[in-house]
């Protein structure tokens, strides 16, 4: 009976200095070590705002059990398009990657980069890309094991000349992305020339293209406010963009314990995308403002432009939608999906920047008035934030190239001219009537309408009189009685 009863004790003890033995054992094994690689610079934004404070959330949330090195610039070896199979055949644990490297190979995410189906807003775009990878690209993305899907900010197209109407466009070469991007430039009337990054600012310099549609983010490294002065963006839809997928190994991830997949999960989907998307949209929005107070001009099309733009890359989609046919997939399904996904994260927040720079211009839209190709001269000026006062009044700059009236022109602020009064909404001398729309297409400018009402400054004040110089008083000598 002692025996047994001294058995039972040990044994108890033993049950309950198990689960600490257990947790010292793993504290004292060696952390295992992931190897992440992609194509982005180290100093880029995808590197510095997204993969490392992944990467740090991961581990932190492991405990330190997990550790993920991370190589970018292609450290590892290899070209961009080849990271998707690094991650498939193991080279790299995970990699960050752009299915349309590999033109084809993935159509249904493809939907994602056709002309004016995402939003313009990346956050957006990428939080419905996750959801719709949840239910549409299983068998897509079987390979590996997706972490997350994300799209970057939208396609601007940079050119020397504001490009305002699909006119404008026609006949230039044009730099573009993916290949959905050069579909769209064709239907348009452009020349699409995909080339690799590195070579785009000479090709600009050597004038081999007239510009290039890419993104936000591609501006800086590539030096394209120094070389394109005129941006076209638009409202509520993106031209184009490129989806991203954060892939991993499929061995990598099975070999992990339970609760260290639970922790690569817990950072997976919604959540990765989220911090994707948003650190586009914050980067854009900086990368704007830059360029806008470096001289650069931004042209943003208002809806009621960007809706015949839209029709007329319509054949593009028709393109997709036949090539989805014959694989035997319902495209017109999952393009309504996408854009119920897209109408259901459109009211996201706006993602807020760690430092908000100080506002350096203001944007004003013109309202649309007739025919949607119709052009009315409509000149726009920034208004200086604190007003001054100059001596004597200072030459206003040379006007820049007038917007249309469904364009919203955003110009960098003056620094020496004195403030200007912004015309009030209803006043005609504020808002010409633009010209009427004929039955033409496109109809010409007419004559630059007068210029903006501008407060004319403070009239000097008059000089003071003259004071009359008075004569001074004489005072007449004291006379001294003294006597003789």
């Amino acid at each position: 009976m002692r025996v047994a009863r001294r058995t039972f004790i040990a044994s108890a003890m033993a049950s309950v200095a198990a689960p600490a033995v257990m947790r010292l054992a793993q504290a004292d094994a060696p952390a295992i070590t992931l190897k992440l690689h992609h194509f982005f610079s180290s100093v880029s934004s995808g590197h510095d705002k997204f993969l490392v404070p992944w990467a740090r959330a991961v581990e932190a949330e492991s405990g330190g059990r997990l550790r993920i090195d991370i190589f970018p610039s292609m450290q590892l070896g290899g070209a961009p398009a080849a990271l998707f199979d690094q991650a498939r055949d193991g080279a790299a644990d995970i990699v960050w990657t752009m299915p349309s490297l590999t033109p084809g190979r993935f159509p249904k995410i493809e939907m994602f980069e056709l002309p004016f189906v995402p939003s313009r807003r990346a956050l957006v775009s990428s939080k419905a890309i996750s959801g719709f990878a949840a239910a549409y690209l299983k068998d897509e993305f079987d390979e590996i094991h997706p972490i997350s899907f994300s799209c970057a900010d939208r396609g601007i197209i940079h050119t020397n000349a504001p490009v305002r109407t699909i006119e404008d466009i026609k006949g230039l070469k044009l730099h573009v992305q993916t290949r959905l991007a050069g579909e769209a430039m064709r239907v348009l009337g452009a020349e699409p020339v995909p080339m690799p990054f590195g070579q785009l600012a000479m090709a600009i310099t050597a004038r081999v293209v007239d510009g290039c549609v890419d993104p936000w983010h591609m501006v800086p490294p590539l030096r394209l406010s120094d070389l394109l002065k005129a941006h076209t963006d638009f409202s509520d839809l993106s031209l184009s963009t490129t989806s991203f997928v954060l892939a991993m190994n499929k061995a990598s991830y099975d070999r992990l314990p339970h609760d260290l997949k639970v922790v690569i999960d817990h950072n997976s989907g919604q959540m990765a995308a989220g911090m994707a998307g948003a650190m586009w949209d914050v980067q854009a929005d900086a990368v704007a403002t830059d360029v806008v107070q470096r001289g650069g001009v931004i042209v943003t099309l208002l809806p009621e432009a960007v809706a015949h733009w839209r029709k007329a890359t319509d054949p593009v989609v028709d393109a997709w939608l036949k090539a989805m046919k014959e694989q035997k997939v319902d495209g017109g399904k999952l393009l309504a999906g996408v854009r119920a996904l897209l109408a259901k994260y459109a009211d996201e927040p706006e993602p807020q920047p760690a430092q908000t720079p100080a506002p350096a211009e203001q944007q004003i839209a013109t309202q649309p008035e007739g025919h949607p190709d119709a052009k009315a001269d409509v000149t726009t000026t920034p208004k200086m934030d604190t007003p001054v006062q100059p001596p004597t009044p200072v030459a206003q700059p040379a006007q820049a190239a007038v917007p249309a009236p469904h364009i919203a022109t955003r110009t960098p602020a003056p620094t020496s001219a004195p403030s200007v009064a912004a015309p009030a909404p209803t006043a005609p001398a504020a808002h010409p009537a633009p010209a009427t729309a004929s039955a033409a297409p496109v109809v010409k400018p007419v004559s630059a309408p007068p210029p903006p009402v501008v407060a004319a400054p403070p009239a000097p004040p008059p000089p003071p009189p003259v004071p009359t110089p008075v004569p001074p008083t004489v005072v007449p000598p004291k006379t001294l009685n003294i006597p003789l």
